[in-house]
């Protein structure tokens, strides 16, 4: 492929990326006023002192499937936060776990999958990507979480 200036590169990323990056945090929404959040965050309590292991794994699996921090918070943040309180654990160490957790989730994000493959010309071979960097993200979300 012959090597093109920047406006040829911005022009393949630009489709890709927008045909990805539909909007996903309504459906943080809908959880909450349906009541899923303070069902589940019940739930998880009963998992007790091994919540500050999970709490990261949730912001991981909130941000691979929302595409973003932002919305994985929005999705889960009531949940950790009805957890943490029926715990007694912190409700700020809580919310940064997911949070960091999700920075451990956006590497595995179609959206960011699909970008690598654009950025380093190997567009149809997300899945090779998405198979080389899966178990990095989850080992590291899981060390978030361990004391």
């Amino acid at each position: 492929m012959a090597r093109r200036g920047l406006p040829g590169r911005v022009g393949d990323v630009q489709k890709p990326v927008a045909e990805s990056g539909t909007p996903r945090t309504p459906l943080g929404f809908v959880t909450r006023y349906a009541g899923l959040d303070a069902t589940m965050g019940l739930a998880f309590a009963g998992t007790g002192m091994l919540f500050p292991f999970f709490s990261p794994l949730l912001g991981w699996l909130g941000v691979a499937l929302t595409g973003s921090d932002t919305s994985s918070n929005v999705l889960f943040g009531s949940l950790q936060q009805i957890t943490a309180q029926r715990l007694g654990i912190s409700l700020i160490l809580a919310a940064a776990a997911n949070s960091s957790g999700g920075v451990m989730g956006k590497m595995i994000d179609a959206q960011s999958i699909v970008v690598a493959g654009v950025a380093i010309g190997q567009q149809g071979g997300e899945g090779s990507i998405l198979r080389y960097v899966f178990i990095h993200s989850l080992v590291l979300a899981m060390l978030v979480g361990v004391e």
